[in-house]
This record gives structure tokens, C-alpha cells and sequence, in this order.
């Protein structure tokens, strides 16, 4: 499980090989204006999130592809849920439609994640369904102290690596684990795995 997928946006259907798909432009118009309204220059983002003052310039401006970990570096940063990078909904109901969803695709196309609820649907809780092709693993950066996954196992198989522990999961299995211990998932089947992952904030 030592393999490390970097992971990207794409807007809607893509091919599975995609490697420079872009981020929608309002992504890079909407990391601007959280840092503003938290009163935060580049410098500081940069200090907080570890990225480059180069880089988050280069997003800002829409002229690079962020990866899934540095979306959660960005989050983390600025103290806000990864979905509020996406947009917040605000509204009464949030209706998620399958082909208008955001999906989160893996630069060797191995690894895809679809969110399935809307962007800012709801503060403290994110929801996407994950597949992972057979015998292909992800690491994933720990996540900000207070956050919480849940996984749960719809088809196929999951290795869940946890810190020093790794847990085997079959269909209908779950696991719940604070996320911001490092870990990675692996699909150690002939078969595509598919998963719910739960995303909880509880800070």
C-alpha cells in the first residue's frame, strides 16, 4: 500500500486516463474570496497551509489543477469544511443531481470520488461514493484534528491502513476512525470497489 495517488477535479464525465484536467474556474474565484472574507493574505494561506505562495497564486488564478490533498491543506488553512471550497449551498433544500456532480478523479484514473449531496448542504457532514480499481491503492494526508470518516463497503473489497493498524472489510462491513491519523485505502480484489465515505467535522 506504499502507492500515492495525486487527485483531481473534473467537472462532469471525463475519460478515466484524464492527467491535466483542469478545476472549474469558479474554484480558483472561490479560494479568493473565503481568504478574504477570513481577512487573510496569500502570505498567510501560504504560512497555514503549506502550499507555496507560488502555487496558490497559480490557483488563484485558475491556471493549475489542484490535487484532492492540496484542496485539504487549503481547507485546513483556513479553517473552513472542504466543501465550502466547492461553494455553499444556503438554500432551504439541496438537490444533488448525479450527472451534475463534481467528481474527484485520480490522475491514473484508479480512484474516483462523486460527492452525493450538494456542495455546503450541510456544515458539519459531506457524503461521496468512492470506487477504486482492483489492486490499486490510495494514501490519503491526514485531515484537520476533529475530523471523523465513516466508510462503508458496497461492492468489492477494502483494505483500510490505519496509522500502524489495517483493517479487511467485505460488502455491508463499516469503519469509523478519526481522520486525522495518516491512512490509506487499498482494493486487494479482482473487482472494483465501491464505497460510501462519510465525512464528519466535529470541531
Amino acid at each position: 500500500m506504499d502507492k500515492q495517488t495525486d487527485v483531481y477535479l473534473v467537472v462532469g464525465p471525463a475519460p478515466a486516463t484524464a492527467v491535466s484536467a483542469r478545476v472549474a474556474c469558479p474554484l480558483g474565484k472561490r479560494l479568493r474570496a473565503v481568504r478574504e472574507a477570513h481577512g487573510m493574505s496569500l502570505e498567510n494561506l501560504a504560512d497555514r497551509s503549506g502550499i507555496s505562495l507560488e502555487e496558490l497564486s497559480r490557483i488563484e488564478a485558475t491556471n493549475v489543477a489542484p490535487s484532492l490533498g492540496v484542496l485539504w491543506k487549503l481547507a485546513s488553512g483556513l479553517g473552513v469544511a472542504f466543501a465550502d471550497l466547492l461553494g455553499r449551498g444556503g438554500a432551504t433544500v439541496s438537490l444533488q443531481r448525479r450527472g451534475e456532480s463534481r467528481v474527484l478523479r485520480s490522475e491514473d484514473g484508479s480512484l474516483e470520488s462523486r460527492p452525493l449531496v450538494a456542495a455546503g448542504a450541510s456544515r458539519w457532514v459531506e457524503a461521496y461514493e468512492l470506487t477504486l480499481a482492483p489492486g490499486s491503492s490510495h494514501v490519503s494526508d491526514p485531515h484537520p484534528s476533529g475530523t471523523r470518516e465513516i466508510v462503508v463497503v458496497l461492492a468489492g473489497a477494502l483494505n483500510l491502513r490505519l496509522a500502524s493498524q489495517e483493517y479487511e472489510l467485505q460488502p455491508g462491513d463499516s469503519i469509523s476512525f478519526k481522520a486525522d491519523l495518516p491512512h490509506a485505502y487499498q482494493n486487494p480484489g479482482s473487482l472494483e470497489g465501491r464505497y460510501h465515505d462519510i465525512i464528519v467535522y466535529e470541531y
